[in-house]
């Protein structure tokens, strides 16, 4: 590939240059934001931080801003519309107001299939709906660390209402072939919704290609402050029952919009995806004017291939160390991972290994991800879990080798079991 410009993207990220020379592999939780954001958020809330709705000046700028980042989060997810986005203040609170308005609705499909590797968020939710009559069915994980259609499909009927699952996974980095599992969920008459929380930042979201119903992500996932969106095909968003107050249009987007959202962070989102777009349009061999989608596909693709080159190079640090790798380990299956690497290193504590990198200066998770069914399906204890290194397109080789030396002399001076 051409050289990824990884020192010019250091750079456009201000939390990376506070001379502390921290590292942050905690990108899972919340990646840091580029200064173009820090000015929208700062913009925002020097210029027109009053509500939407008015008849001055501000106010109707505030009408104007989330109208422009609604359209580039279209853009983003291949939308066929901006209207099919709603914002919100996280990706949980959407997957409930979806599965509450899914509960009003089984109709004679009463059977939602989740699966044993995702984020709690894109189960519990759905659990939630036993009071409504739903039933449960689980697509599980195979010991190759990844969810294979080929069972999803015995699991599917005409019962089958919704198959919830995730695209990437939050704590062990496996992608899902979420296409596929469109495919074989509408063959069946189902829905699909997907969590595309965590796939965010590591590659091109296409709901079209997809093929699916629903998906959400986290603003704060996609170098942009704490925020949360939720895509729906218009007919299926229509269709959905939803608490609102009487005088609030029932019309997507506005009738899952409840409440008021946080109007800078929104503007910090489109901010966001208007630097992807800005890294595409750098990446670009030819200076022939391309679409806004052109571009940050392109960003995404080109992200995508430096990430792999990341997962390799943290698989072979890992491997040296012996270290028990969760999920795929194999380098020939790098595509189907993102750079986010569940790990234990023998006999040693997983919350000593991530506070003894803390004190190296890197960033670091330790436990279940929130992820506890995952923990239990890989053999973990919930309360100890696992080491978790997450990485986005701002790292560095240097930064994981600093990892591996970190971690071999954890290793070499670990007190025996």
């Amino acid at each position: 590939m051409t050289q990824f410009p990884v020192a010019e993207i250091r750079a456009s990220f201000p939390a990376l240059s506070q001379g502390d020379e921290f590292i942050f592999f905690d990108n899972a939780a919340g990646a840091q934001a580029p200064q173009v954001v820090l000015d929208a958020v700062n913009q925002h809330l020097l210029t027109r931080n009053v509500q939407r709705g008015g008849p001055y000046p501000k106010s109707k700028e505030v009408d104007a801003a989330i109208a422009r980042a609604r359209e580039s989060v279209a853009v983003f997810l291949n939308a066929r519309e901006a209207n099919e986005v709603a914002f919100g203040m996280n990706a949980t609170s959407f997957i409930r107001l979806v599965s509450l308005a899914i509960g009003q609705s089984l109709g004679e499909r009463r059977e939602i299939i989740v699966t044993d590797m995702d984020h709690e968020a894109n189960v519990a939710t759905w659990f939630a709906l036993e009071r409504e009559g739903a039933t449960f069915l689980w697509w599980r994980i195979r010991d190759d660390g990844n969810l294979h259609v080929a069972d999803l499909e015995p699991l599917l009927s005409s019962r089958t209402r919704l198959v919830a699952c995730t695209v990437a996974s939050n704590a062990i980095g496996s992608i899902v072939d979420v296409a596929e599992v469109a495919r074989l969920a509408h063959a069946a008459g189902a829905e699909v919704f997907l969590d595309c929380v965590h796939y965010g930042p590591h590659g091109p979201i296409d709901a079209q290609a997809f093929g699916c119903d629903y998906l959400v992500c986290s603003g704060y996932k996609i170098f942009a402050p704490h925020m949360g969106f939720l895509w729906g095909r218009l007919e299926a968003l229509r269709a959905l029952p939803t608490f609102r107050e009487y005088f609030i249009p029932d019309t997507p987007p506005f009738k899952f919009e409840v409440g008021t959202f946080v109007y800078e962070n929104v503007a910090g989102m489109d901010a966001a995806i208007s630097y992807l777009e800005g890294l595409g349009r750098r990446l670009a061999a030819n200076t022939v004017p391309e679409s806004r989608r052109a571009n940050i596909v392109r960003a995404m693709e080109t992200i995508r291939a430096y990430e792999a080159s990341l997962s390799l190079e943290l698989l072979s640090v890992l491997g040296a160390l012996g270290a028990q790798i969760f999920g795929i380990a194999d380098p020939v299956l790098v595509r189907h991972r993102v750079p986010t690497l569940c790990f234990n290193l023998k006999n040693i504590d997983p919350a000593i290994v991530a506070e003894k990198l803390a004190r190296a200066g890197i960033g670091v998770r330790h436990g279940h991800m929130y992820s506890p069914r995952l923990m239990n399906r890989l053999g973990l204890n919930i309360d100890k879990g696992a080491v978790r290194a997450s990485l986005v397109h701002y790292n560095t080789m240097g930064e994981i080798h600093r990892f591996g030396s970190a971690l071999a002399e954890i290793a070499q001076h670990a007190s025996p079991s």
